[in-house]
């Protein structure tokens, strides 16, 4: 029997995990969240005295709106939408920012220092869980390994368009978002957006379900529908991949025996029954509340989609190639014979393709677990074709097969990481900038204190975008202008803040902008005067209420 036929003649639930494994996956889990601690110690410790570093270093729009619901949480169970001048009742729910704000409460940490807890939390039990599942479609030790480490550090083609902007293509980046989406990429989303890692916990559903049908036990449908229904008041979108990929492997099952899999069968209705909730309330949220349907209105305003298929190549890389690769040497028509864990991975990743084309503005973050049944093939894939016939034209002996396999790994991990090196050095680049919008002046700190200290929670504060997105989560007020989908009528309001800033504005639309939208106090700091060179401080309709170096707060001056 060959190297490559372990996994086809054993049966790789019943071997457990070693120790050894497991330390393996703690010590690593913990490298990679020390590396990937280091922009954020350097942002704290390179800062200029008069700057603060805000805590973030990815995406920080999406995180100020996690932020907000964060501070909101922690005095209510619900959260109003402080990310728009509009009036709204605190409607909203998300399990994993009013956990995050209740145990912040308890600790006295804010949401910078509980970001980090997400950030080690998740990675933890994210690596934890991906070892336990790829332990179950893997016998053999090194491709376990190997599959783990690919989920870990696998990354796509991003690399090559950053060699051509420096080369071929004048400066200019081609395809942007095949670069940085955080989605498919777990190293990425440790670093920067931890709330992915957390939300692919769901696939602990998956794990579950695949123990429960081997047992022939429904008890952990239960278990599993319980545990979608937590996952979905966290991300309610993530229940979609749920349901997806347990739809194929249920239809594959009844595909290759030629009768209903009535195991799946029930399974699937205990687990939709216990955990559609959260989706249904997202339903009613975005169709009966006005305010929160045109925020769901609004994601188009990202511009953000999957990348077509001819791209998906470049977004996922290597691994992807493999996966594919060895997808279709499988033949995913011929079915009887095949097992049910073989089955599984065909179904998570060929449904995937549907879930990330689903026509809905969000369709992007079906990306997120992809890399899992990627990585699960792509492994497949190195032992069962690509090692053999490395093998067998070098002539080695059965002794050095090994050896050669494991050099093979090695080559193929390195070179599916060379994306993420580059994303790491680039946190670097980007942060020793130290402008925004991860840097604040300290004289725009003091204003956000002062407001903080004196602005009740339902007044509006009208200021640029980058003072904007700051103000819900560091005073508790709305902000005029501060999120692509959050702030109704995003690009309504992003017109007013320019005209409003703007010199040649009239003064009486000036005065027509703080009445329709009953603001109560204007940020003026660097970046409002560069808007549009308004001297603020020069007009007789506005007072100044705080001043400290080049920053002010301004309230319309109460009619004669």
């Amino acid at each position: 029997m060959s190297y490559t036929s372990v996994q086809a003649k054993e049966d790789a639930a019943a071997v457990e995990v070693t120790r050894q494994e497991w330390l393996f996956v703690i010590v690593t889990a913990l490298v990679v969240l020390i590396v990937t601690m280091l922009p954020y110690l350097y942002a704290y410790w390179s800062a200029p005295p008069d700057r603060q570093f805000m805590g973030v270093i990815y995406n920080v729009p999406d995180h100020m709106q996690y932020f907000s619901w964060f501070r909101e949480f922690g005095e209510s169970n619900l959260s109003a939408n402080k990310l728009t001048p509009e009036p709204n009742e605190p409607i909203f729910f998300n399990l994993l920012w009013w956990g995050m704000a209740r145990i912040g409460g308890v600790l006295g940490i804010g949401y910078a220092g509980m970001y980090q807890i997400l950030r080690w939390t998740a990675t933890i039990l994210f690596l934890l869980l991906v070892y336990r599942m790829v332990s179950w479609f893997f016998a053999d030790r090194l491709q376990r390994t190997t599959a783990f480490l690919l989920i870990l550090f696998g990354a796509g083609f991003g690399w090559v368009l950053i060699l051509m902007k420096y080369t071929i293509t004048n400066g200019e980046l081609l395809w942007p978002l095949d670069v940085y989406v955080a989605e498919p990429n777990t190293f990425l989303s440790i670093l920067g957006s931890p709330h992915f890692v957390a939300a692919a916990l769901y696939m602990f559903v998956f794990d579950l379900v695949l123990r429960g049908q081997a047992k022939n036990q429904l008890r952990y449908a239960v278990y599993a529908g319980l545990f979608a229904l937590f996952m979905g008041w966290q991300h309610a979108y993530d229940l979609l991949i749920v349901y997806g990929v347990l739809g194929a492997y249920g239809l594959l099952v009844w595909i290759r025996d030629r009768k209903l899999p009535m195991y799946l069968l029930w399974s699937g209705l205990i687990i939709g029954v216990i955990s559609v909730w959260p989706a249904l309330y997202s339903v009613w949220l975005t169709t009966h509340d006005p305010l929160w349907e045109q925020v769901l209105a609004q994601f188009a305003n990202a511009g953000v989609y999957s990348p077509p298929l001819y791209r998906l190549p470049v977004l996922l890389g290597l691994p992807f190639l493999l996966a594919l690769f060895t997808a279709l040497r499988q033949n995913p028509f011929k079915l009887r014979g095949v097992s049910n864990n073989d089955l599984f991975v065909r179904g998570w990743f060929w449904i995937s393709f549907v879930l990330i084309y689903l026509p809905v503005d969000y369709q992007i973050h079906m990306l997120n677990g992809w890399q899992v049944p990627i990585a699960i093939l792509a492994t497949q894939g190195i032992f069962a074709y690509v090692v053999p016939v490395l093998a067998h034209r070098s002539a080695l002996g059965k002794t050095l097969v090994r050896r050669l396999a494991i050099t093979t790994v090695a080559i193929i991990i390195a070179f599916s990481a060379f994306t993420n090196i580059y994303l790491f050095g680039w946190r670097f680049y980007d942060l020793n900038r130290h402008d925004y919008p991860y840097y604040l002046y300290q004289d725009e700190i003091a204003a956000l204190r002062w407001l903080e200290a004196n602005a009740a929670s339902e007044v509006v504060v009208l200021s640029s975008l980058a003072i904007g997105q700051y103000i819900p989560a560091e005073t508790g007020a709305h902000a005029f202008l501060a999120h692509w989908a959050q702030t109704v009528d995003y690009y309504g309001k992003e017109a007013a803040v320019a005209r409003f800033f703007d010199v040649a504005t009239p003064e009486q639309k000036r005065r027509q902008i703080v009445a329709d939208f009953g603001v109560d106090y204007v940020f003026w700091g660097p970046m409002e005067q560069a808007i549009g060179n308004y001297i603020l401080s020069d007009d007789a309709n506005f007072q100044v209420m705080f001043t400290q170096g080049n920053v002010a707060i301004f309230a319309p001056a109460e009619t004669p």
